[in-house]
């Protein structure tokens, strides 16, 4: 599991994908999302701007598994 460091309270969905390098775009993130190839928690989410704290995990199809940590 890839730990992805935030220095916020949260990150929104969209935003995390692109710090995880999962996508490059907004846009790309959006039709991953709606293709249910995103799960946060072990659930599908549909949500692009779903907000993610430390802790979540979030798993994407063909990219592997990440984990949301507080950066100190």
């Amino acid at each position: 599991m890839n730990e992805v460091s935030i220095r916020t309270e949260y990150i929104k969905l969209d935003t995390f994908l692109k710090l995880a390098n999962c996508i490059s775009t907004g846009g790309s993130a959006k039709m991953l999302i709606a293709e249910g190839l995103v799960q946060v928690n072990g659930e599908n989410e549909e949500r692009r701007g779903r907000k993610l704290y430390p802790g979540d995990t979030v798993e994407v199809d063909g990219e592997g598994t990440f984990k949301v940590v507080r950066e100190d």
